[in-house]
C-alpha cells in the first residue's frame, strides 16, 4: 500500500491546504482526496506541482508499507 504524507510536509513547510491547492492548480477536494489516502492514482505532472512546490522529493511525501491495504 501506498501512503501519502502530504500533511506531514506541508506542516513542515507551514503551508496551508488552500495556499498549496492554489500553487500546484487541483481543487481542495482533489487535494482532500490525497491528503486523506484515497487517491487510486496520481499525475506525474501534479506530484512534479507538490514536490516544487513544498521543496520535496517524491519519497519524501510517499511511502510504501507492506502488508496494509
Amino acid at each position: 500500500m501506498i501512503i501519502v504524507n502530504l500533511d506531514v510536509m506541508m506542516a513542515k513547510r507551514k503551508m496551508s491546504s488552500t495556499e498549496l491547492a492554489e500553487r500546484i492548480g487541483i481543487t481542495m477536494a482533489n487535494l482532500s482526496i490525497l491528503k486523506n489516502n484515497k487517491a487510486k492514482a496520481i499525475r506525474f505532472s501534479t506530484l512534479e506541482a507538490i514536490c516544487e512546490a513544498l521543496d520535496c522529493q517524491p519519497g519524501d511525501i510517499l511511502e510504501h508499507v507492506k502488508g496494509e491495504e
